[in-house]
């Protein structure tokens, strides 16, 4: 049988999924995408896409990173704003990835998002989208896997693209991966109007305050004067100091001195709801015999930042190039470079910032870093450059970073 003869079924819907099979699509190939949600729906994010999701969309198409910035459900974001467990605040803006963008990066609602992702996937005749289609069992049969619907329909299919995100069950059950609290974190997202403050260039806030480090606070401005307003923490540290993560969030809105002021008119827009994040601090394997793990299935969320969108999209484009080299050798060891891929893209990435992510586990330090920054604008440049340079990221782990920081400090 001739690979273009074979099915390709793609699980799962969101950014990695569609863009696997929006992918496939550019280069002739044709697939299934199934979805057990029904479209649009919600998906539970703290709603920022990066510089690295424009750079995917302008690959994919050209005029697509512009129909989004003249979208109104979508806000052009140019920066960051850190907060140290002393109160000190860094104000970092992006450097521009794709200098050519109206914007380094968007906020808007996932909903919104992963809905216009669809929509460009029911554009294409080569795509057969199936909504409100839970796959409940996996099987192979000679060459071939089973594919068993909740409904008890059966969809055959030579290969499978698993991308249906935190806790997969294909992940679970025929990758054999499991989640590990030390590797995975819980986050709590609340949509909130009439926050007030907010920044003038929509830059998100991460806020690291007492009591929760190694995790954050953050608020992510929103289109309509709303927020994205949530916090994360390892599972780990989470079960260490037994937090219930809803309270702790309406404590700090409720009496922290900074927040409470910016929370007094503020009005609960929608059900405050958990999520798990599967972080990317560890290699797994992500491919086997006729499959592949992509997104939150194959777990490459970024430990430090939080970002899933941009490695998920990232990890769609891999799988998609994957699948069309064995489309030309018909040999299943093509699937390694996939792996290779990930590894060469994404794995230094994720190492650096799961330095990074301990590095929060002392305050005094990052108090120091922030204090610093604020008083240097080299150092204020190095951690800008952070979210898209490596290298950076590298530098930053070092202690002889600090140490010059330090030494540099004391001169003044």
């Amino acid at each position: 049988m001739a690979f273009s003869d074979k099915k390709i079924l793609i699980i799962g819907a969101g950014p990695a999924g569609c863009i696997t099979a929006l992918r496939l699509s550019n280069l002739g190939i044709s697939s299934t995408l199934v979805d057990k949600a029904i479209f649009p729906r919600d998906k539970i994010c703290g709603d920022a896409l990066s510089g690295k999701v424009m750079a995917v969309m302008k690959l994919l198409h050209p005029d697509w990173v512009n129909e989004i910035a003249n979208d109104s459900k979508y806000i052009g974001s140019y920066g960051v704003v850190f907060t140290s467990p002393s109160g000190d605040k860094l104000r970092l803006p992006f450097g521009k990835v794709l200098p050519e963008n109206p914007a380094p990066g968007f906020v808007s609602k996932r909903i919104n998002f992963d809905n216009w992702l669809v929509e460009k996937v029911r554009q294409r005749d080569n795509i057969e989208f199936l909504e409100n289609t839970e796959i409940r069992n996996y099987k192979q049969l000679n060459e071939s896997w089973i594919a068993t619907t909740k409904i008890g329909n059966e969809i055959e299919a030579s290969f499978i693209v698993a991308a249906d995100g935190a806790y997969s069950s294909f992940t679970k059950d025929i990758a054999k991966i499991q989640t590990e609290p030390e590797h995975n974190c819980y986050g709590l997202r609340a949509y909130y109007s009439g926050v007030s403050d907010m920044d003038a260039e929509n830059f998100i806030e991460l806020h690291f305050i007492k009591g929760l480090l190694p995790g954050y606070f953050w608020i992510f401005p929103l289109p309509n004067g709303e927020a994205n307003v949530g916090l994360g923490i390892r599972a780990d540290y989470q079960k260490k100091k037994n937090l219930n993560l809803k309270k702790e969030l309406l404590r700090i809105l409720e009496t922290h001195p900074q927040f409470a002021k910016r929370f007094k008119n503020a009005k609960l827009i929608d059900d405050v709801k958990l999520f798990g994040l599967p972080l990317g601090s560890k290699k797994r394997k992500l491919f086997g015999e006729n499959y592949l793990l992509t997104g939150d299935a194959a777990m490459l969320i970024d430990p430090f930042t939080g970002e899933g969108i941009g490695n998920a999209m990232v990890s769609g484009l891999a799988a998609a190039d994957a699948i069309a080299a064995y489309s030309k050798s018909n040999n299943v060891d093509a699937l390694s470079e996939y792996q290779e891929t990930i590894e060469r893209k994404l794995r230094a990435e994720l190492q650096l910032s799961h330095k990074l992510q301990q590095l929060a586990n002392y305050p005094m330090l990052f108090n120091f870093v922030v204090k610093a920054a604020n008083s240097n604008k080299a150092i204020q440049d190095t951690f800008s450059a952070m979210f898209y340079d490596v290298n950076i990221r590298a530098k930053l782990k070092s202690p002889k970073f600090y140490m010059e920081l330090l030494f540099s400090s004391f001169k003044k």
